[in-house]
Order: structure tokens, then C-alpha cells, then sequence
């Protein structure tokens, strides 16, 4: 409890200005997120959950996308679920669209949202920034439907650019307490295992970004 504390107070200094300008910022660097959003394809009436929703742009994105599901989304910092519940009503999304503080670690759907569990979850560009993000992964399975799927996009380790390149990104994102985790796919597969899960992962962009995807379902 104390270390998920002090993370949510990291994350509120870090995002109390940021939080204002995240989306114009991050867009030219956070690839993959609309790919995700279109791959979701939860069913009519089905729960889709974003940990790490920060401002709500991919929850509003992908609420856009499928209008038939339900969005909902927890982050552990308050200051980023402030711009979330105003972008969210501002898109006139409050009735699809809900989000409450929870830790990635350790969270409870029924005491939050009043459900046992999603069709569907995503985690965009938050693993890099959740110190037990392999916990985190778990904890996403913990919650998935028996025939759900969560999806992932993160940092990848750059495996095609040059040397210079990849050096230069991870120090920057060091700056703002990010991450790349170099061992991503393996603890997903570890995961997808212990689940009873298949693994799908795609390399994007010469390896810029990693997509990673593990799926209950039977077909």
C-alpha cells in the first residue's frame, strides 16, 4: 500500500502541469495506440477496460470506435482523472464512459464499477511506468472474462534503429520516470502460460513499439 502511495504521489507531481498538454505532446511518439483501439472489437453490450487511462483519449477514441460496449478505466494518478472526467463529459461520453483511481497492481472491478469482469483490456504506454508492471499484467488477466483478450502496446527496445537513436530515447524518457521494459515479451508469455492464454506479439515500426496481445478465446 505504501509503495502504490508514494507511486500515485510520483504521478500526480510528474502529470499536474503535464496533464494539460499530454495529448498534443505525446502524439507523435506514442505509435501504436489507434491500432490497438481498432483491434479491441469487443462484443455488443461487452465491459472494456483501459489501465493507465490517464486522460481518457483512448477510452474516448475507442468509445468512438465501438459504440456498442462499455469503457471504463483507472489510473493512480487523481491530477490525470481530472482532465479524463472533463474530456470525457466535454465528448458527451459520461454514460459510457466511467473512470475511477485504482492502482494497476491491485484493483477491485465490483467495488469500482459494479461488474465481476471485462470482455476486454487494454494497457497503452503504461507498463513502461508501473514499477511491478509485471504484476501489473497479471493482475489484467486476474480480470478478464473466460473468453477475453488483453491487449498491449508499450516501448519496444528499438531493435532496428541506430544505436544513437535508442539512446537518446530512453534517456529522454527516463526524464519523465519511463521505462522500456526490455523483457516485456517474456513475461507475457510466462503470463499467457500460467493463463491458459495464447500470445500474439508484433513488432511495429523496426521496433520502436511492441503490440502484444493474449487471448482467451477459443478461436
Amino acid at each position: 500500500m505504501a509503495m502504490a502511495e508514494g507511486h500515485a504521489a510520483l504521478m500526480d507531481g510528474v502529470y499536474r502541469g503535464q496533464r494539460h498538454i499530454y495529448d498534443v505532446t505525446r502524439k507523435y511518439y506514442l505509435l501504436g495506440r489507434d491500432r490497438l483501439i481498432g483491434e479491441l472489437a469487443p462484443p455488443d453490450g461487452g465491459h472494456v477496460l483501459e489501465i493507465g487511462c490517464g486522460t481518457g483519449r483512448n477510452l474516448i477514441a475507442a468509445a468512438r470506435r465501438w459504440p456498442g460496449a462499455h469503457f471504463h478505466g483507472i489510473d493512480i494518478s487523481e491530477e490525470m482523472l481530472k482532465t479524463a472526467r472533463t474530456s470525457i463529459a466535454r465528448a458527451g461520453l459520461t454514460q459510457r464512459i466511467s473512470v475511477e483511481q485504482g492502482d494497476a497492481t491491485d484493483f477491485d472491478p465490483t467495488t469500482l464499477f459494479r461488474i465481476d469482469g471485462f470482455d476486454r483490456i487494454f494497457q497503452s504506454y503504461t507498463l513502461s511506468m508501473i514499477p511491478d508492471w509485471q504484476g501489473a499484467v497479471r493482475e489484467a488477466m486476474r480480470h478478464l472474462s473466460p473468453d477475453g483478450s488483453l491487449h498491449i502496446v508499450d516501448f519496444g527496445q528499438q531493435e532496428k534503429m541506430p544505436q544513437w537513436f535508442r539512446a537518446a530515447l530512453f534517456g529522454w524518457l527516463a526524464r519523465f520516470h519511463v521505462a522500456p521494459r526490455a523483457l516485456l515479451v517474456e513475461a507475457a508469455r510466462e503470463v499467457a502460460n500460467d493463463a491458459g492464454a495464447r500470445l500474439a506479439v508484433t513488432r511495429l515500426y523496426r521496433g520502436y513499439a511492441w503490440s502484444l496481445r493474449l487471448d482467451r478465446r477459443s478461436r
